[in-house]
């Protein structure tokens, strides 16, 4: 048996006067899910929330206010259930294929329970103090699901869906907050308060669901070891092609070198497809 690991990590930066918020993706070389997370809550020159003067701030104790406790309270949220339906998709996709490994430590579930017993440390106790420590700028953590390693060699295309279904879930809880921003945006159910700027807690709740999940899903389907992408090209070969490839994949140790590679490359690019997914989704 082995774990299914994925790392992530996710910033917030000012676009359109309204937050911004992005997350990374990643999968071990053993293809499991421990999503790592660096959420970034506010960046220069101008913060998403009103923090006292620069020179009031000690090194060592986070500025934290009302505002950025409930700014954090919706990403740690977001983490939570987001992670939670990536893992529960791959486990889903893997049970449908006959490896009923993930399902039966109850990783197929939207309860985020099973996913906090499994992983205590990467869904609560991590995040919360690495949000701490931080002064509200970052949020680390991670997820975990087993896997059987032999059911990945014996059918190379149902691993491949499997991997495939991680971004595919993230891609869904994207859409679905499109959904929900043009729809309150066209009712005026929600959007910016007149006088500071700042988008209403409706508004910011989706913001953050589009955003983190858009770049979530992205970041993971770079087609390099450790991201999911990386499996998911399998689709595209021939069986005898996959084992060939699943044997330099798995036998070799490039995570470390993988998730460098993919985030120099991601960060120059990225920005493209959020400008793009924006004005086509979003029409900003």
């Amino acid at each position: 048996m082995a774990e299914i690991q994925k790392m992530a990590v996710a910033k917030a930066s000012r676009r359109f006067d309204h937050s911004t918020l992005q997350l990374f993706d990643a999968r071990t070389s053993r293809r499991s899910d421990v999503p790592t997370i660096s959420v970034r809550l506010a960046n220069l020159p101008r913060n998403l929330y009103p923090t006292g003067p620069e020179e009031s701030k000690s090194l060592f104790m986070p500025d934290l206010t009302p505002e950025l406790l409930a700014f954090g309270f919706i990403w740690y949220i977001t983490f939570l259930f987001s992670t939670t339906c990536h893992e529960a998709a791959h486990a889903l996709v893997a049970k449908i294929g006959g490896d009923t490994t993930a399902a039966l430590g109850g990783q197929v579930s939207l309860n985020p329970v099973p996913h906090i017993q499994r992983e205590p440390w990467g869904m609560v106790v991590i995040p919360l103090i690495s949000f701490a420590i931080s002064k509200g700028q970052s949020m680390f953590g991670w997820a975990s699901a087993p896997y059987d390693p032999l059911w990945e060699r014996r059918h190379p295309h149902r691993s491949a869906w499997m991997a495939l279904a991680g971004p595919a879930a993230n891609y869904t809880l994207m859409l679905l907050a499109v959904a929900g921003l043009r729809l309150g945006t066209a009712m005026q159910w929600f959007g910016y308060d007149p006088h500071s700027g700042r988008a209403d807690f409706p508004m910011t709740v989706l913001l953050v669901f589009f955003t983190l999940n858009l770049l979530l899903g992205t970041f993971n389907l770079m087609p390099v070891p450790p991201l999911d992408g990386s499996t998911a090209i399998m689709l595209f070969m021939t069986e005898k092609r996959a084992y060939k490839y699943l044997d330099w994949l798995r036998g070799n140790s490039f995570a470390m070198l993988g998730l460098l590679l993919a985030y120099f490359v991601f960060i120059r690019f990225y920005h493209y497809v959020e400008s793009f997914a924006f004005s086509v989704l979003l029409g900003r």
